[in-house]
């Protein structure tokens, strides 16, 4: 579910009154919940360092006090989680380009189950070169890499769902 999605989904709940919806999708879980005497506010946001595949959006009325973030979120070791881990993350990360995924769907790492993956942590990799596959609606999809360099981090496992924009690769340019 995209951020076009919820938007949509509040804007329905707002437009039907209604004060609270949860909806459950295999690893994802979104929760709305509107205050009853606030005014319908267009604020989505999603809690960082959550593990990919959960969102947790929240509608809420005053947009001049925004959340923070809880310990829950800044202990999940994301590499948004808290103040204190983000400057080594920053520092080991900044070199890479980060390959997202262009659309929703499904990850897989290897052109069919059993046959090698496309590449691996400390491969070679040329532009244009398959990495992996996702998988739309029944579509299988040949995801290139933007540049050459080294395959140095894989955010995704096989069989896992993706988002449009999620992090899959961190290529050490050549």
């Amino acid at each position: 579910m995209n951020q076009k999605e919820i938007k949509e989904l509040i804007e329905f709940l707002v437009e039907k009154d209604i004060a609270e919806f949860e909806l459950q999708r295999g690893d994802m879980k979104l929760l709305i919940k509107r205050g009853a005497s606030a005014p319908p506010a267009q604020v989505v946001q999603v809690a960082p360092g959550m593990v990919p595949g959960h969102a947790v959006a929240v509608a809420s009325a005053p947009p001049s006090s925004p959340p923070s973030p809880t310990s829950s979120t800044a202990d999940s070791g994301g590499p948004a989680s808290g103040a204190a881990p983000a400057p080594p993350v920053a520092a080991a990360e900044a070199d890479l380009f980060i390959l997202k995924s262009p659309i929703v769907g499904t990850f897989y790492e290897a052109p069919s189950p059993g046959a090698p993956p496309f590449v691996k942590l400390g491969d070679a990799v040329k532009e244009g070169q398959v990495l992996c596959i996702i998988e739309a609606m029944k579509l299988m999809n040949e995801i290139e890499a933007d540049v050459s360099g080294v395959i140095v981090k894989m955010f995704v496992s096989n069989a896992s769902p993706v988002e449009y924009g999620m992090p899959l690769f961190g290529i050490r340019r050549a």
